[in-house]
């Protein structure tokens, strides 16, 4: 015969089971994708030393349990399936184009090439223009092992896009990758957020030192020395709550962007 006591500890061990279950499934769905997300250290064994990558994506919404202890426990978003067609190009592919940020805390300007990244600059142009980037933060700063800022997220949680993607363009940009499978992004890089590849979408990172990175996420351009300044002081201010990654301490919103042609 099953006591009681027996009984009860039956049940609150099936609910453990069920608890368990439920974050793994959480966990299993946010591994599938990627927006500027975890952090993975490559202990390099012939020299000891080590560098850090980071999958530039965005995070899930966390509760108590999901909340990451260190960049590479942080759980990535759920990939949505793009629900309408790529912008249809409509800019000058020989040109340059500079795209001018007003935010809160100064302007940056971003020099794009449309040579190199010409899905990529016509998506910004297209989103420019319909005013998309405005009042939105800035809402990933990155201190440990990378070194960007990132932006682009309507929703202003990492999980936002404009409801298409755009492929990767402009990956050999940086040259070719290291015997640890990295390039070095230098400071100053302006490179897209993506889900994996052929997901870019509005999401944008601003590297404010350098920083090695596989070369999958399309470089298109370059922002200014001002730009750089004003992220390296947001950088020193550190990340929310104190970690390595995460939003910043000291919030950084796009009140405007404008993309013309040079």
């Amino acid at each position: 015969m099953v006591t009681s006591d027996q009984r009860r500890r039956q049940l609150a061990r099936e609910k453990y089971l069920r608890q368990q279950q439920r974050r793994e499934e959480a966990r299993r769905r946010s591994r599938r994708n990627i927006v500027i997300a975890s952090t993975l250290a490559v202990v390099l064994a012939a020299g000891g030393a080590v560098w850090a990558s980071v999958a530039l994506t965005g995070d899930d919404a966390k509760g108590p349990d999901d909340v990451a202890s260190s960049p590479s426990d942080t759980p990535s978003p759920e990939q949505s399936t793009p629900s309408q067609p790529e912008p249809k190009m409509a800019i000058d592919t020989k040109a340059s184009y500079t795209m001018a940020l007003t935010t809160n805390l100064g302007d940056i300007t971003i020099t794009m090439d449309a040579a190199k990244a010409p899905r990529t600059v016509n998506s910004f142009k297209h989103l420019a223009d319909k005013k998309y980037f405005d009042g939105t933060k800035c809402h990933r700063l990155t201190t440990s092992g990378i070194f960007v800022l990132q932006c682009g997220d309507p929703k202003g949680d990492g999980t936002g896009g404009p409801g298409y993607s755009i492929p990767d363009e402009n990956l050999t940009g940086l040259g070719k990758a290291g015997a640890d499978g990295s390039v070095t992004y230098p400071k100053g890089t302006v490179a897209m957020a993506n889900a994996g590849p052929n997901t870019g979408g509005s999401q944008f990172f601003l590297v404010y030192k350098d920083t090695k990175l596989p070369p999958s996420y399309t470089p298109f351009g370059t922002f200014d020395a001002k730009g750089v300044k004003l992220v390296e002081d947001v950088a020193k201010a550190g990340v929310a709550g104190g970690s390595g990654d995460g939003a910043p301490q000291k919030a950084v919103t796009i009140q405007k962007a404008a993309v013309t042609k040079k």
